[in-house]
Protein backbone atom coordinates (compact mmCIF):
# COMPACT_ATOMS: atom_id res chain seq x y z
CA UNK A 1 0.00 0.00 0.00
CA UNK A 2 1.12 3.61 -0.76
CA UNK A 3 0.20 6.22 1.80
CA UNK A 4 -0.05 10.09 1.04
CA UNK A 5 -0.30 12.46 3.70
CA UNK A 6 -1.21 16.05 2.81
CA UNK A 7 -1.94 19.38 4.22
CA UNK A 8 -3.92 21.97 2.29
CA UNK A 9 -0.49 24.33 2.53
CA UNK A 10 -1.96 27.72 2.20
CA UNK A 11 -5.44 26.41 0.52
CA UNK A 12 -3.29 25.63 -2.53
CA UNK A 13 -4.05 22.12 -1.79
CA UNK A 14 -0.30 21.02 -3.90
CA UNK A 15 -1.18 17.28 -2.74
CA UNK A 16 -4.42 17.23 -3.36
CA UNK A 17 -3.86 18.54 -6.98
CA UNK A 18 -0.70 16.14 -7.29
CA UNK A 19 -2.93 13.21 -6.11
CA UNK A 20 -6.24 14.29 -7.99
CA UNK A 21 -4.02 14.25 -11.61
CA UNK A 22 -2.18 10.82 -11.15
CA UNK A 23 -3.37 8.03 -13.56
CA UNK A 24 -6.69 6.27 -12.39
CA UNK A 25 -3.98 3.44 -11.65
CA UNK A 26 -2.02 5.05 -9.48
CA UNK A 27 -4.63 6.36 -7.44
CA UNK A 28 -6.11 3.29 -7.08
CA UNK A 29 -2.99 2.29 -5.36
CA UNK A 30 -2.68 4.92 -2.99
CA UNK A 31 -4.79 6.03 0.73
CA UNK A 32 -4.86 9.58 0.40
CA UNK A 33 -5.57 12.10 3.12
CA UNK A 34 -5.56 15.34 3.30
CA UNK A 35 -5.15 17.35 6.86
CA UNK A 36 -5.90 13.96 8.77
CA UNK A 37 -3.71 14.14 11.50
CA UNK A 38 -5.42 11.36 13.32
CA UNK A 39 -5.20 8.84 11.60
CA UNK A 40 -0.95 9.53 10.85
CA UNK A 41 -0.86 9.88 14.64
CA UNK A 42 -2.68 6.55 15.16
CA UNK A 43 0.11 4.99 13.00
CA UNK A 44 -1.55 1.92 11.80
CA UNK A 45 -0.34 2.87 8.23
CA UNK A 46 3.26 1.82 8.86
CA UNK A 47 2.08 -1.73 9.26
CA UNK A 48 1.45 -2.49 5.57
CA UNK A 49 3.25 1.17 3.88
CA UNK A 50 5.43 0.00 0.77
CA UNK A 51 6.22 3.94 0.09
CA UNK A 52 5.31 6.74 2.27
CA UNK A 53 4.49 10.02 0.03
CA UNK A 54 4.70 13.20 2.21
CA UNK A 55 3.33 16.83 1.06
CA UNK A 56 2.95 18.35 4.47
CA UNK A 57 4.92 21.03 6.85
CA UNK A 58 4.54 20.67 10.58
CA UNK A 59 2.47 22.70 12.64
CA UNK A 60 1.47 25.68 9.95
CA UNK A 61 -1.96 26.60 8.09
CA UNK A 62 -3.90 25.67 11.57
CA UNK A 63 -2.64 22.14 11.73
CA UNK A 64 -1.63 20.89 14.95
CA UNK A 65 2.04 19.74 15.39
CA UNK A 66 2.14 16.28 15.05
CA UNK A 67 2.46 14.07 18.36
CA UNK A 68 4.42 10.83 20.08
CA UNK A 69 2.13 7.96 17.69
CA UNK A 70 3.36 10.02 14.49
CA UNK A 71 6.99 10.19 16.02
CA UNK A 72 7.00 6.61 16.80
CA UNK A 73 5.12 5.36 13.41
CA UNK A 74 7.46 7.36 11.25
CA UNK A 75 10.50 6.48 13.23
CA UNK A 76 9.95 2.56 12.75
CA UNK A 77 9.28 3.08 8.99
CA UNK A 78 12.46 5.11 8.27
CA UNK A 79 14.49 2.86 10.26
CA UNK A 80 13.05 -0.56 8.00
CA UNK A 81 14.44 1.34 5.20
CA UNK A 82 11.62 1.74 3.12
CA UNK A 83 11.47 4.68 0.96
CA UNK A 84 10.05 7.96 1.01
CA UNK A 85 8.86 10.60 -1.62
CA UNK A 86 8.92 13.87 -0.32
CA UNK A 87 7.10 16.73 -2.15
CA UNK A 88 7.38 20.44 -1.95
CA UNK A 89 8.06 21.57 1.36
CA UNK A 90 8.01 17.69 2.67
CA UNK A 91 11.76 18.12 3.89
CA UNK A 92 10.21 20.08 6.79
CA UNK A 93 7.61 17.91 7.50
CA UNK A 94 8.22 17.24 11.19
CA UNK A 95 11.22 19.57 11.62
CA UNK A 96 10.36 19.65 15.18
CA UNK A 97 12.19 16.25 15.35
CA UNK A 98 16.05 16.33 15.11
CA UNK A 99 16.19 12.95 13.72
CA UNK A 100 13.85 14.25 10.83
CA UNK A 101 16.22 17.34 10.23
CA UNK A 102 19.28 15.53 9.38
CA UNK A 103 16.91 13.24 7.14
CA UNK A 104 15.85 14.40 3.87
CA UNK A 105 19.33 15.74 2.09
CA UNK A 106 18.52 19.42 1.41
CA UNK A 107 16.21 21.10 4.05
CA UNK A 108 13.25 23.50 3.66
CA UNK A 109 14.38 25.69 7.07
CA UNK A 110 10.92 27.70 7.80
CA UNK A 111 11.51 31.39 8.48
CA UNK A 112 10.31 30.92 12.24
CA UNK A 113 11.34 28.85 15.24
CA UNK A 114 14.19 27.03 13.72
CA UNK A 115 15.45 25.00 15.86
CA UNK A 116 18.83 24.80 15.07
CA UNK A 117 19.50 28.33 14.18
CA UNK A 118 20.21 27.68 10.57
CA UNK A 119 19.68 30.87 8.07
CA UNK A 120 15.78 30.27 6.47
CA UNK A 121 15.30 29.29 2.84
CA UNK A 122 13.61 31.43 0.24
CA UNK A 123 10.65 30.86 -2.10
CA UNK A 124 11.15 33.25 -5.08
CA UNK A 125 8.13 33.70 -7.38
CA UNK A 126 8.65 33.39 -11.22
CA UNK A 127 8.29 31.42 -13.96
CA UNK A 128 10.64 28.50 -14.67
CA UNK A 129 11.64 25.19 -16.58
CA UNK A 130 12.60 22.51 -14.48
CA UNK A 131 15.61 20.70 -16.14
CA UNK A 132 16.89 17.14 -15.73
CA UNK A 133 20.40 16.58 -15.20
CA UNK A 134 21.25 14.31 -18.16
CA UNK A 135 24.93 13.95 -17.54
CA UNK A 136 24.57 11.46 -14.36
CA UNK A 137 24.46 8.04 -13.74
CA UNK A 138 21.56 7.92 -12.18
CA UNK A 139 19.15 5.37 -13.47
CA UNK A 140 16.09 8.29 -13.35
CA UNK A 141 18.65 10.07 -15.80
CA UNK A 142 17.08 10.47 -19.11
CA UNK A 143 13.73 9.75 -18.10
CA UNK A 144 12.00 12.34 -16.37
CA UNK A 145 10.91 15.49 -18.48
CA UNK A 146 11.45 19.08 -18.54
CA UNK A 147 8.84 21.00 -17.04
CA UNK A 148 7.67 24.81 -18.34
CA UNK A 149 6.33 26.34 -14.94
CA UNK A 150 4.53 29.73 -14.69
CA UNK A 151 4.91 31.50 -11.77
CA UNK A 152 5.03 29.59 -8.93
CA UNK A 153 7.23 29.29 -5.92
CA UNK A 154 10.89 28.29 -6.03
CA UNK A 155 12.50 26.73 -3.34
CA UNK A 156 16.13 27.61 -2.75
CA UNK A 157 18.63 28.03 -0.33
CA UNK A 158 17.78 24.99 1.45
CA UNK A 159 19.85 23.30 3.94
CA UNK A 160 22.31 20.75 2.90
CA UNK A 161 22.04 17.56 4.88
CA UNK A 162 23.24 14.53 3.77
CA UNK A 163 24.66 13.76 0.76
CA UNK A 164 22.68 13.33 -2.37
CA UNK A 165 22.35 12.97 -6.36
CA UNK A 166 20.70 16.15 -8.09
CA UNK A 167 17.92 14.51 -10.42
CA UNK A 168 16.37 18.07 -11.93
CA UNK A 169 17.16 21.83 -11.42
CA UNK A 170 16.45 24.80 -12.55
CA UNK A 171 18.17 28.47 -13.37
CA UNK A 172 17.69 31.79 -11.90
CA UNK A 173 19.35 34.41 -12.61
CA UNK A 174 21.21 34.32 -9.06
CA UNK A 175 22.07 31.00 -9.31
CA UNK A 176 21.32 27.56 -10.25
CA UNK A 177 19.47 25.49 -7.80
CA UNK A 178 17.81 21.90 -7.10
CA UNK A 179 14.96 20.44 -7.78
CA UNK A 180 14.67 17.25 -7.52
CA UNK A 181 17.08 15.10 -5.10
CA UNK A 182 17.78 11.74 -3.80
CA UNK A 183 19.50 10.88 -0.87
CA UNK A 184 19.37 7.44 1.45
CA UNK A 185 18.18 7.30 4.91
CA UNK A 186 20.68 5.82 7.17
CA UNK A 187 19.15 2.49 7.13
CA UNK A 188 19.56 2.40 3.15
CA UNK A 189 16.21 3.79 2.39
CA UNK A 190 15.36 5.93 -0.89
CA UNK A 191 14.58 9.35 -0.07
CA UNK A 192 13.59 11.47 -3.50
CA UNK A 193 12.59 15.02 -2.50
CA UNK A 194 10.35 17.13 -5.17
CA UNK A 195 10.35 20.59 -5.12
CA UNK A 196 8.15 22.14 -7.51
CA UNK A 197 4.36 22.98 -7.55
CA UNK A 198 2.31 25.21 -5.14
CA UNK A 199 -0.19 26.66 -7.01
CA UNK A 200 -3.45 24.20 -8.67
CA UNK A 201 -1.74 25.85 -12.78
CA UNK A 202 1.59 24.08 -11.38
CA UNK A 203 0.39 21.08 -9.47
CA UNK A 204 -1.59 19.73 -12.81
CA UNK A 205 1.01 20.19 -15.01
CA UNK A 206 1.44 17.22 -17.36
CA UNK A 207 5.39 16.88 -17.32
CA UNK A 208 5.30 17.63 -13.38
CA UNK A 209 2.67 14.73 -12.55
CA UNK A 210 4.85 12.43 -15.33
CA UNK A 211 7.68 12.97 -13.50
CA UNK A 212 5.79 12.43 -9.71
CA UNK A 213 4.59 9.17 -10.87
CA UNK A 214 7.92 7.96 -12.48
CA UNK A 215 9.55 8.60 -8.75
CA UNK A 216 6.69 6.14 -7.45
CA UNK A 217 7.51 3.57 -9.66
CA UNK A 218 10.73 3.77 -9.43
CA UNK A 219 10.80 4.21 -5.42
CA UNK A 220 8.59 1.13 -5.53
CA UNK A 221 10.92 -1.15 -7.99
CA UNK A 222 14.02 -0.32 -6.34
CA UNK A 223 13.06 0.33 -2.82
Amino acid sequence: MIYFFADGHYDAHPGREIFRHLSEAWRKKIDFSENDWAKLEAGLWEKDAELLILNLIAGTCGQPQPGEGAEKAMKKYVQSGRPLLLLHGASAAFWPWAWWRVLPGLRWVRPVDEPDGVEASRHPHAPCRIEPVLRSRHPLAGKLRPIELPEDEIYIDLEETAPYWTLMKTHLAEGTYPQMIETKSPRGGRIISFLPGHRPECTGNPDLVYDVELAIEDLLAHP
